[in-house]
């Protein structure tokens, strides 16, 4: 793999002027083809195989108003007043006349009909149906709902527009976006001391997001793509993309301050750091494509998303960047005498690098049981997590979406805002819905069961289930499962299934948690494998194996205890304090193992190299880590950097996503990749590197460190374990 990779890179530095204008050409077509696509994001959280679902589905053809999405009006008049006065009624029929004619909407629901009128008789709610799911809802039918609105305002109402047209927040970039990418610029500065070299990895970056974003937005025509998808995927190819080009560029100029030429320069970069690259990226985008195992459509979309963009941050890196340096030729060299050029040349014994791998390996014990002590700590909050898939509720307290949803849930109870719809399929017996009704009224946590209404099937009708808790909370989700497991008792020949949009996303949440423990085994089996591979050795991927379970844990322990225990939550603008987003867990485990093995191979693999030239257990871990420490400090804080950027948006699925990864990246990258994994492997010593006869002989050799003809070949039996001395 090396060596191929050294003749793209130097075809790349000769052929600069092509391989630049076959990006640019690629920018445009994926821009043009998003242009003439037309394609709009999808927002549906949908699964397959699931009874809600299932039920769902159906309605579309039986019900369709109960099956689409639907608008929310709530109306609440001035103290002392109460919402059936004359000059009330007449505004708010008004507006639902107004609101009815929005493009798509199939009914409106006026408070009367629906009896939606709060005990107190100074709010009401009225409902607009529409065909199709949220994603179908175009915006001019939001802005016609939202503007019907101004009539019942100038009448003297309070009112605020809701429901499930609306999601729980919309990536808007803005200022902290710009000040992360202002923040890596100045680490790029610092460790480059170059302008010129501090540009061409972002440069690439955002070249790179770009062809990424573009095709998605052309592939949104034909396949659904969700925002949170699109975010996600440019959060992290973003991040990879400045790693990536950053590993590669250190090192070109590290050998151009070595003395040697551009083009020589730019081939063995490509065959050492752009070995190193393609199989860190290789790792992140098996790990993201492995979602679609979990078989959740979204899900999947995630997955394959920002697999995408690691694919194309690969590409990058090892293609266009080559390219650039072909421009910059000697222009990249460190300067003679400049601290960037003493930095490259020197051995660095007494380097910030040195110095730390020398701290943490003294007392290997001491900082192996502190480090483990601290991240368990960490971790312990997780053990109280709680999975829920956000609603109206966790959107920005500002937003209409969430005025609604508050002022529903104070009036009329919490349960008003994730209404059940229990589906009875009777044929022909005709009190069958009727006596499903009257069982769920039996049930716990139940606040209102509303009579029985036929669908367009004959023998089909709908009862509507308020639940007495909130649509995330534990209660609710145990009262789907009592309608399914008991109302199926009462009418034994006909067909019972609950669904709606509380259902399907209970039904979404609980089938991440059972995937959760399966993937994360999935995961580790697959770093260890290929771990064992890279660096044939036992321990070390073991060590890599418990040191990322640390990581994902103390991450995902940090992330519970300030969205579900509320701590710190103001200060982060946290929205609304309750379970952690469902898929939140899956997400951290599959993009965090990807860049925790960055940081392994890019780290170990140059200790590694130091211990086959040097065979000194020891020595080869300070030689190793002074090399690389400066390269994997300065790509994580970047990493870090451009994940907490994301935390202040209002997007109440991808504020905590971006937290948890900002956080998992800061302890797997310092507190375990640079301190704890050197002090096992001086606990370790040579016994690190051991690996059993037979197995060395049958794995395949997968060489990532680039050519090894300077390097001493380690006899048979260096590869035996030597006592490990405590």
């Amino acid at each position: 793999m090396s060596a191929v990779l050294g003749r793209i890179g130097d075809f790349a530095f000769r052929r600069h002027g092509l391989v630049v204008s076959i990006w640019i050409a690629l920018l445009i077509a994926v821009i043009g083809g998003a242009a003439v696509g037309g394609g709009h994001l999808d927002d549906r959280f949908t699964v397959p195989g699931a009874e809600s679902q299932h039920a769902l589905d159906a309605l579309a053809e039986t019900a369709p108003g109960a099956a689409g999405a639907t608008a929310q009006l709530v109306f609440t008049a001035p103290p002392g007043h109460l919402i059936s006065e004359a000059p009330y009624r007449a505004a708010i029929a008004h507006t639902l006349e107004t609101a009815g004619t929005a493009p798509g909407a199939v009914g409106v629901t006026t408070p009367q009909q629906a009896g939606t009128t709060s005990p107190d008789q100074r709010t009401a709610i009225g409902m607009m149906s529409f065909t199709g799911d949220r994603s179908q809802v175009s915006d001019a039918a939001r802005t016609t709902v939202e503007r019907s609105a101004d009539s019942a305002r100038d009448a003297g109402l309070d009112v605020s527009v809701g429901g499930t047209v609306y999601g729980v927040g919309q990536m808007q970039p803005g200022l902290t976006e710009v000040l992360g990418l202002g923040v890596a610029v100045l680490v790029l500065l610092i460790t480059f001391g170059s302008l010129l070299a501090a540009g061409m990895p972002l440069l690439s970056a955002i070249f790179g997001i770009a062809v990424t974003v573009g095709g998605m937005l052309g592939v949104a025509a034909v396949v659904p793509v969700s925002s949170t998808a699109l975010t996600l995927a440019l959060m992290l190819g973003l991040a990879v993309g400045i790693d990536y080009a950053l590993f590669i560029l250190s090192r070109h100029r590290a050998q151009l301050a070595a003395g040697l030429s551009p083009r020589e320069s730019v081939v063995r970069a490509g065959q050492t750091a752009g070995s190193a690259v393609v199989f860190a990226g290789t790792t992140v985008i098996i790990a993201l494509a492995a979602l679609s195992v979990i078989g959740i459509p979204f899900l999947t979309v995630m997955g394959l998303a920002a697999s995408g963009a690691v694919l194309v941050a690969v590409a990058v890196a090892i293609t266009l960047l080559p390219a650039l340096a072909g421009f910059a030729g000697p222009r990249l060299t460190p300067s003679a005498g400049s601290r960037a050029e003493r930095r490259a040349a020197t051995t660095g014994a007494n380097s910030l690098g040195a110095r730390w791998a020398r701290l943490v390996t003294a007392r290997p014990i001491l900082t192996v049981a502190a480090v483990s002590v601290a991240l368990i700590v960490l971790a312990i909050p997780a053990v109280s997590l709680r999975m829920a898939l956000p609603d109206n509720g966790s959107a920005a307290a500002a937003t209409g979406q969430r005025q609604a949803y508050d002022t529903i849930a104070e009036k009329f109870g919490p349960g008003f805002n994730g209404p059940l719809v229990v589906v009875v399929d009777a044929g022909g017996d005709a009190g069958a819905a009727a006596r499903v009704a009257e069982t769920v009224r039996g049930l716990p946590d139940v606040a209102f069961v509303a009579p029985p209404q036929p669908t367009r099937r004959t023998g089909q009708s709908l009862v509507l289930v308020v639940p007495g808790s909130a649509p995330e909370s534990r209660q609710t989700a145990d009262l789907v499962h009592a309608i399914r497991d008991q109302a199926p008792a009462a009418v034994p020949d006909a067909r019972v299934a609950v669904t709606g949009d509380t259902a399907v996303t209970i039904d979404v949440s609980q089938r991440l948690s059972a995937s959760l423990l399966p993937f994360l085994g999935v995961v580790v089996g697959l770093s260890l494998l290929l771990l064992v591979v890279v660096f044939r050795s036992i321990a070390v991927p073991v060590k890599a194996a418990l040191t990322f379970l640390l990581s994902v844990a103390a991450a995902l322990g940090v992330t519970v205890a300030v969205f579900q225990w509320g701590w710190a939550a103001d200060l982060l603008g946290v929205a609304k304090i309750g379970p952690v987003v469902a898929f939140l867990p899956i997400i951290l485990v599959g993009v965090l193992f990807g860049l925790a093995m960055d940081y392994e191979v890019f780290l170990v693999s140059g200790i590694r190299e130091q211990w086959l030239r040097e065979g000194d257990a020891t020595g080869s871990i300070v030689d190793g880590t002074r090399h690389n420490a400066r390269v994997v400090t300065a790509a994580a804080t970047i990493m870090v950097v451009v994940f907490a950027s994301f935390v202040p948006t209002d997007d109440a699925m991808i504020k905590p996503i971006a937290f948890a990864l900002a956080v998992g990246v800061l302890v797997d990258a310092f507190a375990v990749r640079l301190t704890l994994v050197p002090a096992v492997l001086a606990l370790l010593g040579r016994a690190a590197w051991w690996l059993p006869r037979r197995l060395d002989r049958i794995l395949p050799e997968l060489n990532i460190e680039g050519p090894q003809e300077n390097q001493p070949v380690r006899r048979e039996e260096e590869r035996l374990p030597e006592p490990v001395s405590i």
